[in-house]
This record gives C-alpha cells, sequence and structure tokens, in this order.
C-alpha cells in the first residue's frame, strides 16, 4: 500500500512539473513576438517573471517531492518514537507540531529567495529584512497556536466518536470558515495598518456604489501594502457586521476613481452572486473528500510505515496528501470560478455607469502593468492553475478592443535589468 501512495504522489508531482515546463517553453516563445496589451518593456519584463516563478516552483516541486519521500519513508516514524510525552494529548500535538516546525523551517530558503532575490528583481519587495522577520515569526507564533488547537480539537474528536472523521470535517471546516470572517481583523492587528479612508470624495462614491449591490460593511479602509509590496490589489473580508472593505495604497495611488469604482463594482458582483459562498461551499467538498479517504485508510498503510495507527498520524497525511487533492480539484473550482469572474466583470462595468466597460478594462490593465503578469499562456497551465480567465479574454467577454484601452502607462521604460 506504501508504494501505491507514493507512486500516486510521483504522478502528481511529474504532472505538476510538466504543467511548468510548458508554461515555461510557452512564454519563452511568446515574450519575444509582439507585446500584447503591454508595452515591449513591460512584456518582456513580465515573461520574464513568470517563467522566474514557474522555475523556482519546479525547484519546490522537487524538494517537496524528497521531503515527502523522507517523511513516508523514517520521518514519521522518526517523531513517533522520539516525541514522548505522558498525556496522550500532548503528544499528539507535540508531533504534528514537530512536522509543521520542520517543514517551515525547510520552506524558509525559498520564501527569503521569493522576497529578496525574485521581488527585488522585479521590483516588487518593498519590505526591510527586519519587517520580514518580523512577519515571518508571527505567522510561525499564530500557526504554532492554532495548529496546536486545531490538532487538539480532532485528537478529542477521534478519542470520542465512531464517526470521527465526519465530525473532524465539521470541526476543520467551522474552523475555516471562522478565519474567513475574522481575516480582516487578524490583518489588523498583527500586520496592516488599517485607517479610514481620507478622500471623503472617493469613499461617498464608494458608498453609493455599495448601496446599488445591497452590501453592508463596517467601513472602508486603507491598507499600508507599500510597506512590504509594490502589488495593487483590494478585498472584501469578513461576514455579517464584520464586513470591511480594504483597498491597498498601491491601488488608490495607481487608478483612477472611475477605475477604483469599476474594480469595486467587479468585487461587488462577487458579493451579490453569493461567489464567495460558492467557494466556500467548494473547499468544504475538497475537506470532505480528504476525511472520507484518510478516515477509511486500509491498515496496511500502516504496517508498512512501521507505525500503529493514531491521530497524529491521520492529521500529518491529511497534510501531506492535501496538495493532491487540491490539484485534482483545481480544474473544477477554476471553472467554476472563471465562470463567476465573468459575471462580476459583467456587472462591475454596469455598476460602474456609463463608459463602466472601459473603466474596468483599464484598471484590468494597469493591474497587469503594475503586478507583471504575462497576459498570455498555455492552455495547459490555464486548465490547472488559473481561477481567473485570461485577461484578454475578460476583455473580449466585456465586449472592449483592446485598442480602446488607455496608452497613457505604456510609455515607460522597463525599471528591470533583464
Amino acid at each position: 500500500m506504501l508504494m501505491t501512495v507514493v507512486a500516486i504522489y510521483t504522478i502528481f508531482v511529474l504532472i505538476t512539473i510538466y504543467t511548468s515546463v510548458m508554461q515555461i517553453g510557452y512564454v519563452n516563445i511568446a515574450k519575444r513576438k509582439d507585446a500584447v496589451l503591454l508595452s515591449s518593456a513591460d512584456f518582456l519584463k513580465a515573461g520574464n517573471y513568470a517563467v522566474a516563478k514557474e522555475k523556482m516552483s519546479i525547484v519546490s516541486s522537487f524538494i517537496d517531492y524528497i521531503m515527502f519521500i523522507a517523511w513516508m519513508s523514517f520521518g514519521i516514524s522518526y517523531l513517533s518514537n522520539n516525541v514522548i510525552f505522558e498525556s496522550d494529548a500532548v503528544m499528539n500535538i507535540a508531533i504534528v507540531m514537530g512536522f509543521v516546525i520542520i517543514n517551515s523551517i525547510l520552506s524558509l530558503p525559498f520564501a527569503y529567495y521569493e522576497k529578496f532575490v525574485l521581488d527585488e528583481k522585479f521590483s516588487f519587495n518593498k519590505s526591510s529584512m527586519t519587517q520580514w522577520v518580523k512577519d515571518t515569526l508571527i505567522s510561525f507564533v499564530m500557526t504554532l497556536v492554532l495548529g496546536s488547537l486545531m490538532v487538539w480539537g480532532i485528537y478529542a474528536i477521534i478519542s470520542n466518536f465512531a464517526l470521527w472523521w465526519l465530525w473532524s470535517f465539521v470541526f476543520t471546516f467551522t474552523i475555516f470558515v471562522l478565519i474567513n470572517m475574522l481575516y480582516p481583523a487578524f490583518r489588523g492587528m498583527f500586520f496592516d495598518k488599517f485607517t479610514p479612508l481620507e478622500d471623503k470624495a472617493l469613499d461617498s462614491e464608494i458608498k453609493t456604489l455599495m448601496e446599488k449591490a445591497g452590501y453592508v460593511s463596517s467601513g472602508v479602509f486603507m491598507s499600508d501594502a507599500s510597506k512590504r509590496d509594490a502589488r495593487l490589489n483590494a478585498y472584501f473580508g469578513g461576514f455579517g457586521k464584520t464586513k470591511k472593505v480594504v483597498l491597498f495604497d498601491t491601488l488608490v495611488e495607481k487608478l483612477s476613481t472611475k477605475e477604483l469604482l469599476a474594480v469595486l463594482g467587479h468585487e461587488l458582483g462577487h458579493f451579490a452572486h453569493g461567489d464567495i459562498y460558492k467557494s466556500i461551499g467548494l473547499v468544504g467538498a475538497m475537506l470532505f473528500a480528504m476525511f472520507g479517504v484518510f478516515g477509511n485508510l486500509p491498515e496496511s498503510l500502516y504496517l508498512d510505515m512501521g507505525i500503529t495507527p493514531a491521530p497524529y498520524l491521520l492529521i500529518i497525511l491529511l497534510m501531506l496528501f492535501m496538495p493532491i487533492l487540491s490539484f485534482i480539484m483545481m480544474p473544477i473550482i477554476g471553472i467554476v470560478s472563471r465562470h463567476n469572474e465573468y459575471a462580476a466583470d459583467k456587472m462591475g462595468s454596469e455598476l460602474a455607469g456609463k463608459g463602466g466597460a472601459i473603466e474596468l478594462a483599464n484598471a484590468l490593465k494597469k493591474l497587469v502593468t503594475e503586478n507583471k503578469s504575462f497576459p498570455l499562456s498555455h492552455p495547459l497551465y490555464i486548465f490547472f492553475h488559473y481561477t481567473h480567465p485570461p485577461v484578454l479574454e475578460r476583455l473580449k467577454e466585456l465586449g472592449v478592443d483592446v485598442a480602446k484601452i488607455d496608452k497613457s502607462s505604456l510609455e515607460g521604460k522597463c525599471e528591470a535589468n533583464i
């Protein structure tokens, strides 16, 4: 059984790497052709960034594979034999957290490389080493605290219920929903500084836009995201009275008022269509499948690993195999998500008023330019990775001719040495 499990993971890694290789080849050819949507300099820069990201992804997949083999062969057994506490609950928590700590430490070089080498080269990184270390430590502590509570909860369920896998799913899914509800609060407490939007005219227009869509929030806030990153973004977070509209200061700086309203109209489209609940439902289905499968594993797998079945083993196996089910589910999630994006684009252009489609198109173009998103991708890569349709497809669906998009920001020179 162990060989079967390893074979499944091997196939997953090979498909992942093959998809990345196809994407690299496609982008390397496309970036040398006539620029699409971007200036020639930005088109080349975005292509180089996409290739660099995929190369890093391949290396990461290879390291993950080695770690998977190591964990399945002797790693889990080593932790099981060497982490001993009188309390069975504490022992289970300690073993799982030991697994998490080791993986977190091994992932640090990749996180450092992405932030201070890759993002630095392409002018994304605005974070200092001190800020990065602080963010990393806070994230690590939060993972240990919340992770320990989750392990304790699953351990208690496994120890007391016959249908433990079903109740473990309910418990985990509930935690997932709560985290989504509290996300803006966590960001504000530990990472970003949220301040009420100072531009009263813009604040008024945004609130008018929300009223049209029937969206009620606790306010519109600006995030000081530029202290870490140059990318543009915005999000609607929380549920009920905790809902917030959060704008990255980079987004407000780069987009005109009409373009910003078109982008927010798009996000309101997701709210109006209940897309967040659809996404939560898909995640719930994935978690249900995971607990259903790993709650009924054959005894032969544990015998092959030389380990007695225990709650910590189930949790570690769930974490090891979550990427596989996510990869399998991704095409389904992608199809649903891309459909939702088209519908949200349509509503965003309508909420923005006359000329809304052009304003949204201009905003999408700026997002592509500032985030250095290469506008073309291999179909196989889109199938497995894209939750948003390619931007050119979104523009076609909006009925916008690329030639009509504002070209004023296409005149800048390439800032990176490529």
